[in-house]
């Protein structure tokens, strides 16, 4: 996979398409059971909302809605074939992150875009992320089951993560040290986006073990978030909530700071 920000090469070979026939069919791959494909084909729907979504937020002409609803297809196919009913998320929410998820994996797998738009995509996926884990959390303690000043202070923290998870996924680099500077961002983008950079590393140190690492193969060695949970011996799952408990610690210091 190219690194998250890298640059279009001269002379690059013009980037791998979806597969034919996944842009514009809507039929499921036939390996899916009775009960996914119906899922599939009831929440179709879901991949037209997600591409127009994504297309607005990272504002690139090189990538097309066709593009984006063959991945997102593919997204949903996943998504109906590893619901799970006893999570107690619905299965369109579930859907959701996956199909967004599917549909920035696929595009950042191209490698010739802009680095404002690997910027977009890291971002919009490190938010997801987050969202996904406070989904499951919400299931299984729905707000309802709150005080209202609890469940308000959740909605805070929750607002909180979710644009600290933004800001990191769009400012920390892997390959910061080995490529020059963004040529598109200003000075004092550059200095904002160093400065944030060197908050995050000095909150990241001070995580549990287990956190810390989890954060720095993901933002900083540019592993996925499941990578870097099988790393740690991690499911998904548990590791989908360990990076939202992180993004949390590391919200509520940067606030102290701020």
């Amino acid at each position: 996979m190219p690194s998250a920000e890298e640059q279009p090469r001269a002379g690059a070979h013009e980037r791998p398409r979806p597969p034919p026939g996944g842009a514009t069919g809507a039929a499921a791959p036939p390996a899916a059971d009775a009960a996914s494909l119906a899922r599939f084909h009831a929440e179709l729907d879901l991949v037209d909302i997600n591409a127009r979504q994504v297309a607005r937020q990272i504002g690139a002409a090189s990538v097309t809605l066709d593009d984006l609803r063959s991945f997102g297809r593919e997204g949903l196919l996943q998504a109906s074939r590893s619901f799970d009913a006893s999570r107690g998320v619905p299965f369109r929410r579930w859907a959701n992150m996956r199909i967004r998820g599917a549909m920035i994996d696929g595009v950042r797998q191209w490698g010739a875009l802009p680095r404002r738009v690997y910027r977009e995509l890291r971002a919009i996926a490190a938010a997801d992320q987050v969202q996904g884990a406070y989904d499951e959390e919400g299931a299984v303690t729905p707000a309802q089951a709150l005080t209202p000043q609890a469940a308000d202070a959740r909605l805070t923290s929750h607002l909180a993560g979710l644009a600290t998870a933004m800001a990191m996924g769009a400012a920390v680099n892997p390959s910061d040290g080995r490529e020059p500077a963004d040529p598109d961002a200003s000075p004092e983008e550059q200095a904002m986006r160093a400065e944030l950079v060197a908050r995050v590393r000095e909150v990241v140190s001070r995580l549990p073990a287990a956190e810390r690492t989890l954060v720095e193969r993901h933002y900083f060695g540019d592993e996925t978030l499941d990578q870097a949970a099988a790393s740690l011996g991690l499911s998904k799952s548990w590791g989908s909530r360990l990076h939202a408990r992180a993004i949390d610690a590391i919200a509520r210091e940067l606030g102290k700071k701020a």
